[in-house]
């Protein structure tokens, strides 16, 4: 029995081990700066051209004129050409959900869905306030970020903490639907 259970011990500690090895060797971030695994993770305190703000940093900001757009680029499953409603999601009121937009790597439908509803919702004005967000420890509203940045838009908020920091202020959130694809 003892060898028995030896053996199976090896097993899963050899098969352990090619796991993290295989996670080792996957690098985090793509050749172009986007974070590429490990979405759910710690994130930094800032994102390169974009304002970091805090549950009452978003709130004021919806206080101004002009009100930013909200984009949650939070993931939602696509199977078969349509999002799976596998679950739940709520977003800050007046969201956008921009599924599947933070991942590190974006075909070309994905960029262009990204891109087209980026110009649509913003009336073309690169300048108009945008804020992304996710939820806390995400990098996929970091990568939004990033990528609003690169097709040119200059007035762009990081929600760092996002859905979870608003809930856990006891503010209201609503049913979310993403925004329709292609």
């Amino acid at each position: 029995m003892l060898p028995r259970v030896l053996s199976a011990l090896a097993c899963l500690t050899f098969s352990g081990l090619l796991a993290s090895t295989a996670l080792a060797d996957t690098p985090l971030f793509s050749a172009d700066g986007y974070r590429a695994t490990l979405y759910r993770s710690p994130t930094p305190a800032s994102a390169e051209g974009a304002q970091t703000l805090d549950t009452p940093g978003v709130q004021a900001l919806l206080a101004a004129q002009p009100q930013p757009l909200l984009i949650d680029v939070y993931k939602r499953q696509w199977l078969h050409g349509q999002f799976i409603d596998s679950e739940a999601h709520a977003n800050l009121p007046g969201s956008h959900w921009l599924a599947n937009t933070g991942d590190g790597e974006l075909d070309a439908q994905w960029s262009q869905y990204f891109s087209r509803h980026l110009q649509r919702l913003s009336n073309g004005d690169r300048q108009r306030p945008i804020v992304f967000y996710c939820r806390s420890d995400c990098w996929l509203s970091w990568n939004a970020v990033k990528r609003a940045t690169a097709l040119g838009y200059t007035r762009l908020y990081w929600y760092r903490d996002g859905l979870d920091a608003w809930e856990a202020a006891g503010l209201p959130v609503v049913a979310a639907t993403p925004e329709v694809f292609p």
